[in-house]
């Protein structure tokens, strides 16, 4: 079966760090493209990040929403078959379930989460004093 299993999130205070997995369950990730995406509290799930397939970080190319520009970095580690979202100077505003998904649907923009299945079940963020 195909799974994904986000992990690494928790509580943190504003200007912290965290770096979220994504670990991938019944297949090898390095033949897809993987999102990320968050939901917070009374709002729609929005896109956060993207990485295309590829063997490398160089070999990948990479996305970002302009919220996060500058302080996220996606990348893939095809060996330990999961992706990665560190998260740098990171705001109240960060505060979210964040979510990985496979992307399946090429049609429109990456953001778009009609283009994305496999779902894993998500990992609390809260960027709090």
């Amino acid at each position: 079966q195909l799974q994904l299993v986000e992990s690494g999130g928790g509580l943190v205070q504003p200007g912290g760090s965290l770096r979220l997995s994504c670990a991938a369950s019944g297949f090898t990730l390095d033949g897809y493209a993987i999102g990320w995406f968050r939901q917070a509290p009374g709002k729609e799930r929005e896109g956060v990040s993207y990485i295309s397939i590829g063997g490398s970080i160089g070999g990948s190319s990479t996305n970002y929403a302009d919220s996060v520009k500058g302080r996220f970095t996606i990348s893939r580690d095809n060996a330990k078959n999961t992706v990665y979202l560190q998260m740098n100077s990171l705001k109240p505003e960060d505060t979210a379930v964040y979510y990985c998904a496979v992307r399946r649907r090429y049609g429109s923009d990456w953001m778009n989460l009609n283009n994305y299945d496999n779902w894993g079940q998500g990992t609390q963020v809260t960027v709090s004093s």
